[in-house]
């Protein structure tokens, strides 16, 4: 893992700050208050302006992410196959809203547009693994799994 002065030692320029937000976020896994003003510090971006860029693009994460990521599809297929129950037991289950993390650091729940997974509707993501056609049982059996 790479320090964040080694990180900003590459960049020379405000014009850059999404390429240096990203490369820190790859490395640290989200951008701290304290990483961004150490960008600051270092080149004289106005702390406002870092974090304009960091609030604007959804892929940027202001906080640490749990070790599992679900990801909630909220695309048409999905939303007409009733994607909000299945929120609303994952957020019930987990005692988490939408960009939250469990106490436990265990996971973070995201609603997101597409998965593109829309034959196999309603569907969630759970890291890299589709799950569809989605109950709350089902639902409720996933999340068991993943937490032995």
């Amino acid at each position: 893992m790479k320090t964040i002065d080694e990180i900003l030692a590459k960049y020379r320029d405000r014009s850059e700050l999404i390429e240096i937000l990203s490369e820190i976020q790859e490395n640290f896994g989200y951008l701290s208050e304290e990483n961004m003003r150490r960008i600051e510090q270092v080149l004289k971006i106005p702390l406002v302006e870092i974090y304009g860029v960091a609030t604007f693009y959804a892929s940027f994460k202001l906080r640490p992410a749990g070790r599992h990521t679900i990801k909630v599809c909220k695309g048409t297929a999905c939303h007409v196959k009733k994607a909000d129950t299945i929120q609303n037991c994952i957020e019930e289950l987990l005692n988490v809203k939408d960009k939250e993390t469990t106490e436990d650091g265990r996971f973070t729940l995201e609603c997101v547009n597409c998965i593109g997974a829309c034959a196999k509707a309603p569907n969630i993501m759970i890291d890299e693994e589709v799950f569809g056609e989605l109950t709350k049982e089902k639902v409720e059996k996933i999340l068991k799994d993943y937490k032995a």
